[in-house]
């Protein structure tokens, strides 16, 4: 079997690769965008100071892993899904992002099986990531100054013990910042001690 290192080193190289696929991409979208063929414009790429972390959760042989992943990612929900696909996981794998301590989004895929959850629908005015998800569950939009709600599969992890009722006692706390809710979900569903590894590796 593998080790690890060896397989945290192949992923990191997908990474690379896909960093630069991004950057030839974003090149593309901008003469689109100069065309005038592009509406969201507007939106500007959270930076690497307002991301608080882009990680990815699977369990291998029963143990969970959690591997830091390309802030890039925190930006392109169709590239996020791309990169979870390519974990080892038994049963798929989770990538979950923290913008700025604002809100969280997360997607768990499995196969053609996509599910996703945004932490603050309100967060789509300003951030790609979060208008993603919007767009890709067929969502209106709230106003700028609506109230904070959750979007997406509140029941996201039922099957494995965080019931839909537990993930909407730990959005709804609005005095706690997205990454600490984060942390709450990721101790929920047993991933405590590799999670703080993998971030703290990041930093």
């Amino acid at each position: 079997m593998r080790d690890y290192d060896d397989e945290l080193a192949d992923i990191d190289d997908d990474a690379d690769l896909l960093d630069d696929e991004l950057d030839t991409d974003d090149d593309e979208a901008s003469d689109d965008f100069d065309d005038g063929e592009g509406e969201e414009d507007d939106y500007e790429d959270a930076t690497a100071d307002e991301i608080d972390f882009v990680v990815a959760l699977y369990r291998e042989d029963g143990q969970p892993n959690v591997v830091p992943m390309a802030f890039a990612l925190a930006n392109d929900l169709d590239d996020l899904i791309t990169m979870l696909r390519r974990f080892p996981g038994d049963a798929g794998a989770t990538g979950v992002v923290s913008i700025n301590g604002e809100f969280f989004m997360m997607a768990r895929v499995r196969g053609r099986d996509v599910r996703v959850l945004l932490s603050d629908a309100v967060a789509a005015n300003f951030w790609p990531i979060a208008r993603d998800v919007a767009d890709f569950l067929g969502a209106d939009i709230p106003g700028e100054d609506d109230a904070s709600e959750p979007l997406g599969d509140l029941g996201l992890f039922a099957d494995v013990g965080l019931r839909e009722f537990d993930m909407e006692t730990i959005i709804g706390d609005y005095e706690e910042d997205s990454d600490e809710m984060v942390r709450r979900v990721i101790k929920r569903l047993g991933y405590a001690a590799p999670f703080a590894a993998a971030v703290e590796n990041k930093a």
